[in-house]
């Protein structure tokens, strides 16, 4: 293995993140989502630094210990915070690694400035107009998507902390059926659940997806941005075959939203967390997919 993990912090979009670091070398950005940390990249950053990468898995905006801030989480704000990661982080371009969430932030920020994006590796959350329609048109997705409705109402968070973040651990068995987190795992990402306001912080997410009065109005063209133009960065895409928060379906005809390249692997055996329960399948792939 090369190197220890290391804990950092740089400013970047106008708050503090802390960050998670091994290895040395190009930069690779491995961006967790919902709900997580930067703690479950346990598999994939020490594979990176062993082929010669730094990589970096940063806690998201909202997620502690990087800072929980009292404004906008759209869409726009996310996809900024990655290109300013990626300045802040003394480069002027990185491989980017999104997995749920993070995926979102990693397809906007390759959008606004794929100049600074050499390959970008997405997991578990299709194109973002593929998931946005299949809300409209697809009853299967929309039933797995319960969480995301459920999520716009007051107590949502005072539900979600209940027995110790029960619902996390129900969430997670959900959306990989076929595999349990391990508790060291699990622990860390209830630890950053426990900080003051992360909870309220993270169904934000969820709440300006849905509400663009909760949207900060200077963002208006960056954020008509993400939804419209096509992707100009080689991208790589894989997805759990039982993934039970995201149907298999919603990736079929995703080539058509890239220009500069895609692959996609369906990963069997796997949920939602497809990196963790199949992580040589998936290391391997993505290696791949970057030393080429």
């Amino acid at each position: 293995m090369s190197g220890m993990v290391r804990t950092g912090s740089t400013r970047a979009g106008g708050i503090q993140f802390s960050y998670l670091e091994v290895g040395e070398g190009p930069l690779v950005l491995c961006l967790h989502g919902f709900p997580d940390c930067a703690n479950t990249f346990c598999h994939l950053l020490p594979a990176l630094a062993d082929v010669g990468f730094r990589a970096i898995a940063p806690y998201m905006r909202g997620y502690a210990p990087t800072d929980v801030p009292d404004d906008s989480y759209q869409a726009a704000v996310l996809a900024i915070d990655v290109v300013e990661l990626i300045d802040a982080l003394g480069v002027s371009s990185a491989a980017v690694i999104g997995h749920d969430w993070g995926a979102v932030a990693a397809y906007g920020a390759a959008k606004l400035a794929p100049q600074k994006i050499t390959k970008l590796i997405t997991l578990a959350v299709p194109h973002p107009v593929l998931l946005f329609s299949s809300l409209i048109t697809n009853p299967e997705q929309q039933r797995r998507s319960w969480y995301m409705f459920f999520f716009q109402m007051s107590f949502a968070e005072d539900a979600m902390a209940l027995n110790d973040f029960e619902f996390i651990d129900r969430i997670w068995q959900e959306w990989s059926p076929l595999w349990r987190c391990p508790f060291n795992i699990m622990n860390a990402v209830k630890n950053t659940f426990r900080q003051p306001g992360v909870a309220k912080a993270t169904l934000d997410y969820y709440r300006c997806l849905f509400n663009p009065q909760l949207h900060d109005a200077s963002l208006f063209d960056v954020q008509a941005l993400l939804f419209d133009s096509p992707i100009e960065v080689p991208t790589m895409y894989f997805h759990g075959e039982r993934d039970g928060c995201i149907g298999l379906e919603l990736t079929e005809g995703m080539e058509q939203f890239f220009t500069k390249g895609f692959e996609k692997f369906v990963v069997s055996d796997a949920g939602h967390w497809a990196h963790l329960e199949q992580p040589d399948e998936v290391n391997r792939r993505l290696m791949e997919f970057l030393t080429a």
